[in-house]
């Protein structure tokens, strides 16, 4: 386990969405990326013993959204949450940490584009 202080993880998510690859980074415009410490209570009960939920994507992904999404109404912004605890957890250094929330962020972004778990698990995200 590696531990950062808040600021410095948030300056590591900084970095990783800074490093994004543009033809992602460009979509992300209406999306919130916030850091928590651990999921919810209701996430961590559903998520099989032993697993770590890193991070979570709430919204509705881009197939959901009908030819109306928007229009005449307010959107809130979808949100990526990390989760500080559980990446570090599985974390042994700075690097580890950041490597981590790349990974997490590029398989949230993923489901942010209508992409299901497994796909994600087959190009490496």
């Amino acid at each position: 386990m590696f531990e950062l202080s808040e600021e410095e993880f948030r300056e590591v998510v900084a970095r990783a969405l800074d490093d994004l690859p543009e033809e992602f980074a460009s979509k992300l415009d209406n999306v919130d990326v916030v850091v928590e410490d651990y999921p919810p209570e209701e996430i961590r009960r559903r998520t099989r013993r032993g697993t770590l939920v890193l991070g979570l994507y709430h919204g509705i992904p881009h197939k959901g959204r009908g030819p109306f999404y928007g229009q005449h109404q307010i959107v809130f912004p979808d949100r990526i949450s990390l989760y500080k605890k559980n990446i570090e957890a599985v974390s042994a250094s700075r690097e580890q940490v950041y490597q981590q929330i790349r990974k997490t962020l590029l398989h949230e972004i993923g489901h942010h584009f209508s992409m299901k778990d497994k796909d994600l698990r087959d190009i490496g995200w």
